[in-house]
């Protein structure tokens, strides 16, 4: 089949697991020899992954004229204006003509591009949006829905992301674990979703670093390493890490250090709500601490008078892919640990096992299907609840690993990575079902369910005009 021109749409070209999904899905496509460009809504050169700064993928970064939210609320509606201002830059008669269009985690756009562009549209669940604003989804169950307010404001959101992603050709899941939440909240929707995990780009994780460098040198340490990478949000839990490496570390051979790496956005109030957060559970438990950036780096940390040179806890905000790939590959770093519980699908644990490493993580949503346990002849990490005491036990296992112990595991690990999560194996399932969705020819869309679908985005148009 004849090469594609493929279109990826995100909101947001940050610094993230999203993000790298879908840089890595764009790279991995541009290297089975399709033609890729990313559309955003938002780019920064400063935070983001490199590829998307140096050349190596074409990005169309479309600024819209309006807020990330108005007076702190209003997010999704500002995210859904945002793509529409995007999309119509994409119709526009001098935008480059595609094949078929890749999006995710907003589905606004679908109909659309079905119905103007008149291409396929592959869409891509990360995890219904309507869960993750309406509470935290707890082991089959929503728990705090919140407010009556809120659940009014939130109910023609939820149909509109359920009604515009029933109009997508194909749907693909990060996980088994999102496409049986999917089926079970999208009762509407009859299509399946295929499950094709999240691929890493392989190479880039085992690419020779420069010891010497700066940047490099800023992360070194006399002391062993345990890491953990997350986006400096709430709901990442990394506050279990800190009070369980707080309690385990007496316990723990030649009193190791933790790294907290992670996407850090001054635009973001809770990336900051929550470092000053674990900061502050950090000197809670008595610990040393430093916060730092990469070198060069602009992102906006407010005065911390921190002096610590080998601290206890070290805060590695937008580190780069060397760092990362230095503290993944360093014989000094003995464990990953992944906090997050219920995550959809979590890159985390297979960076962690790609670095040869025992990974900890919560045992529920994507880390179940990505990290072995048992039988321990083929374990590549250890699962348990998101409970202080069972995580700080379960470094005290890890720390008591023998040298052949963790030599095996880290083989295992390595090897399970490559198999099932490589941006080879991703590239390749995704490249099936773009060439399936644009086998299904030319759609055919009626005009009045365009219609229809504006109409809550023209009404909270007007509210937020109004001001109300």
């Amino acid at each position: 089949m004849a090469p594609l021109r493929v279109a990826f749409v995100h909101p947001d070209l940050g610094i993230g697991g999203a993000e790298r999904l879908v840089v890595d899905a764009a790279l991995g496509l541009q290297k089975l020899g399709h033609s890729v460009a990313i559309y955003t809504s938002h780019h920064d050169p400063k935070h983001c992954f490199e590829e998307t700064r140096d050349g190596t993928l074409k990005v169309h970064a479309i600024h819209p004229p309006f807020p990330r939210s108005l007076r702190g609320k209003l997010h999704i509606l500002m995210a859904q204006l945002s793509q529409l201002h995007l999309i119509t830059h994409m119709l526009s008669p001098a935008a480059p003509e595609y094949d078929v269009y890749f999006i995710d985690q907003l589905s606004t756009c679908v109909p659309f591009l079905r119905a103007f562009a008149r291409k396929r549209v592959v869409f891509y669940c990360h995890f219904p949006d309507k869960l993750l604003a309406n509470g935290a989804y707890v082991e089959g169950q929503m728990k705090g829905r919140g407010s009556l307010l809120k659940r009014i404001y939130r109910y023609p959101m939820d149909w509109l992301e359920e009604t515009t992603t029933r109009q997508a050709d194909i749907i693909l899941a990060n996980s088994r674990f999102t496409a049986r939440v999917f089926r079970t909240y999208f009762p509407s929707i009859a299509i399946n979703p295929r499950v094709i995990y999240p691929g890493i780009n392989i190479e880039a994780y085992e690419a020779a670093v420069d010891r010497t460098a700066p940047e490099i040198q800023q992360v070194a340490s006399s002391r062993p390493t345990i890491i953990s990478l997350n986006r400096f949000e709430g709901k990442k839990n990394v506050a279990l890490a800190v009070s369980a490496y707080a309690q385990a570390l007496p316990d723990l051979p030649n009193r190791p250090r933790l790294v907290l790496g992670g996407g850090y956005d001054p635009r973001v109030e809770e990336n900051m709500l929550t470092l000053y957060s674990l900061i502050d559970i950090t000197k809670k438990h008595n610990l040393t601490y430093n916060v730092i950036t990469p070198p060069g780096s602009q992102t906006n940390i407010p005065p911390l008078n921190v002096t610590e040179e080998e601290p206890d806890v070290l805060f590695l905000l937008n580190f780069t892919m060397n760092q990362r790939t230095a503290l993944l590959n360093d014989p000094s770093t003995i464990a990953m640990l992944y906090t997050p519980a219920n995550e959809h699908f979590g890159i985390g644990p297979v960076e962690g096992m790609i670095g040869g490493l025992p990974v900890l993580a919560c045992d529920s949503g994507g880390p179940v299907e990505s990290i072995i346990e048992y039988p321990e002849d083929e374990r590549t990490g250890w699962l348990r609840k998101p409970e202080v005491d069972l995580w700080a036990d379960a470094l005290k296992q890890i720390s008591k690993l023998s040298p052949d112990e963790r030599e095996a595991l880290s083989k295992r690990g390595k090897e399970r990575a490559r198999s099932v999560f490589s941006m080879d194996a991703m590239a390749k399932y995704m490249e099936v079902s773009l060439q399936d969705a644009v086998a299904m020819g030319r759609p055919g869309v009626n005009p009045l369910w365009v219609l229809l679908l504006l109409a809550p985005l023209v009404y909270f148009a007007v509210l937020y005009v109004l001001g109300i």
